[in-house]
């Protein structure tokens, strides 16, 4: 038998689902601003009728309703939207990360330009034809002493430019690498929260909203995974690792290392592993500051070494006109102060290693004379690698060089002014996560299966497979052959942030070379071929690693940073374009939309009254009976 108060109970249930129901939207209205937050809606079902099968009952045709009730309180989420953005979300992170940067780099760069380094250079290859026109006068070598000044200043300002925002880099990895840990905590202490409030059978869905917000933001900055089951085993995936798992977030540290001249190096916190990340903002960090800036600087390394080399091994040979010779027109600096190159590599008081830069051959070669020798050359390569360079017998000499200099090596060559084969070591090619592989300026290894680097051009001491150098032991430089200046040693680190011009000849501009003597005699004041001879370095091909010549290496940086700068605003433009497109989509879905909440609200107002009003119909048919004495 059904209860007289049975329809206030029904009234009373509706007010209750209806007043639910207007909070609901109430808080919908109140976020539609709110980043991350996701509607709500109200699911509603009718309340257990009075006569369930099984139970006893009167024979009452039917069951009898008892109202409704609110069964949950659901966001409204896609779930394989939210990883499709997540995923995608990487991609984004890595190019504006990069994007600002590469700006930065074409501001340094100011290439072509009136005051760029390559017009300095212009200007310093003018000075000294001046000075080969004018050898006998004093005006044009200050002006060369000037114009040197004036190059190696812009040289330097590029590189401590370039330096900085490697540093500045640095510094954005440190406080990223702060931000990936406290989301990772964050999320781990949410994970804590929903699985305390699922227990009690409701839905967390602000916290969970919130939860996923954390994990957009991450995904913009590592590449990450996610598995969306809500309960304690909710995971975050990244780097081949789990970043969180339920309660549990994963750190990470920085080590920093000498040999990564004091840049850090992300690693897991557990177990010190390196972490290496593909995409985010991270990810484009650290490549910017390991291998896009890094790869900068060396090619400026490369060219500077060259350039002050090849004006050097003009200037000794040649006669200032106070008649000194021998001088150095740049300062170098080698890297080691014992005469073989010999350095303890391992820090165990023992000589291990030889750092050798330049090694000439002894025997004069021409370029186009056919070797009429057959073998393989084996260079040091790049991340260890060794690069294999045959030659025949019906090879120039200048097809070898071409082949060496084509091969990859971190080896290349040219025949010198004198006509000596001359073998240089260049940058290292390769960088493992943040420490280089090999020294930059270090010649690893040179072997000759044949008898083109030792009988022919007079660089090993033996021919045939005896000749191997290698810079793996102390006293390498013993398989080399006997002869003056035939090999130099290794500058210190990033030769574009210290060369100078010889304080000797600033003091004494007359200790500018100008001409070449002859037979040990001091060069005639009116002769300018020394002078003529660095001036023509300009054009002529001197290998600036795998360019040609110096304005090779101006023309490539104009247009490498260009495109550089293209590619990356290019990509920017689509990945910003390809989350719009996510991003509204799921707005579609998940956003507030004020006038269908409006519409909702309106719905939940006629059925609160109408609860209401049932109720007071009830209450009046009661007041009758109550009045009948019923």
């Amino acid at each position: 038998m059904t209860s007289t108060f049975m329809g206030i109970e029904i009234g009373k249930r509706g007010v209750h689902a209806h007043q639910q129901a207007l909070n609901v939207t109430g808080h919908n209205l109140t976020n539609s601003s709110t980043e991350g937050y996701s509607r709500q809606r109200i699911e509603m079902s009718a309340f257990d009728p009075i006569y369930l099968p099984g139970l006893n009952r009167e024979e009452t045709p039917g069951q009898i309703g008892q109202g409704t009730v609110v069964e949950r309180i659901q966001r409204v989420r896609d779930q394989l939207l939210d990883r499709q953005i997540v995923s995608q979300a990487s991609q984004e992170g890595y190019w504006q990360a990069r994007d600002p940067y590469v700006r930065m780099m074409d501001q340094i760069y100011l290439e072509p330009g009136e005051k760029s380094v390559r017009s300095k250079m212009d200007e310093f290859w003018d000075a000294w034809q001046e000075l080969a026109t004018y050898p006998a006068d004093s005006p044009p070598r200050t002006a060369v002493l000037e114009r040197g000044k004036t190059l190696i200043d812009g040289i330097h300002r590029r590189y401590q430019a370039l330096k900085e925002l490697q540093v500045m880099a640095d510094e954005d990895i440190q406080i990223t690498v702060a931000r990936v840990n406290e989301f990772s905590r964050e999320i781990a202490a949410l994970n804590r929260d929903i699985t305390r409030i699922r227990a009690q059978g409701d839905n967390p869905n602000d916290l969970m909203d919130r939860r996923d917000l954390l994990v957009d933001s991450l995904s913009s900055i590592i590449d990450v995974t996610v598995d969306y089951r809500d309960s304690d085993e909710f995971m975050v995936h990244t780097a081949g690792r789990i970043l969180v798992q339920g309660q549990i977030g994963q750190q990470f540290d920085l080590e920093h290392n000498i040999d990564t001249e004091g840049y850090s190096r992300i690693i897991w916190q557990d177990t010190g592993e390196e972490a290496r990340f593909q995409r985010g903002s991270l990810a484009a960090l650290v490549e910017l500051r390991d291998v896009t800036i890094e790869d900068e600087i060396q090619t400026l390394d490369n060219m500077t070494m060259n350039f002050a080399d090849l004006v050097n091994e003009i200037h000794q040979a040649a006669y200032g006109i106070n008649g000194t010779t021998g001088n150095n027109f740049f300062s170098e600096y080698p890297f080691v102060t014992n005469v073989n190159g010999n350095y303890d590599r391992d820090g165990d008081g023992v000589y291990d290693s030889s750092y050798i830069y330049r090694i000439n051959g002894t025997n004069v070669l021409e370029s186009q004379a056919q070797v009429g020798l057959e073998g393989e050359l084996t260079l040091s390569g790049p991340d260890g690698d060794n690069r294999s360079i045959p030659y025949y017998s019906t090879d120039t000499v200048q097809d070898i060089i071409t082949r060496i200099n084509n091969s990859g090596a971190e080896v290349v060559a040219r025949l010198n002014r004198d006509g000596f084969l001359s073998l240089k070591a260049t940058t290292a090619d390769t960088v493992e996560g943040l420490e280089r592989q090999n020294p930059d300026f270090v010649i690893r290894h040179i072997e000759d299966s044949g008898f083109f680097l030792g009988g022919y051009a007079g660089i090993f001491a033996n021919t045939g497979p005896g000749g191997v150098y290698d810079w793996a032991q102390a006293d390498a430089v013993g398989v080399l052959r006997t002869g003056a200046e035939q090999y130099a040693l290794a500058p210190i680190a990033h030769p574009s942030g210290w060369i100078e011009v010889n304080p000797a000849l600033l003091k004494d501009p007359g200790s500018v070379a100008s001409g070449f003597g002859f037979n040990g005699q001091a060069a005639n004041p009116g002769n300018g071929d020394a002078a003529a001879a660095i001036a023509a370095i300009r054009n002529t091909a001197v290998m600036v690693g795998p360019f040609g010549t110096f304005d090779d290496y101006f023309a490539d940086a104009a247009g490498r940073i260009g495109l550089l700068g293209e590619r990356t605003g290019t990509a920017l433009e689509t990945e910003n374009l390809i989350m719009k497109q996510l991003r509204d989509m799921r707005d579609s879905i998940s956003g507030v939309n004020i006038d269908e909440e409006l519409s909702n609200m309106i719905k939940y107002q006629h059925g609160y009254s109408a609860a209401a009003r049932f109720i007071t119909t009830v209450n009046s048919m009661l007041d009758i009976l109550m009045k009948m004495g019923v």
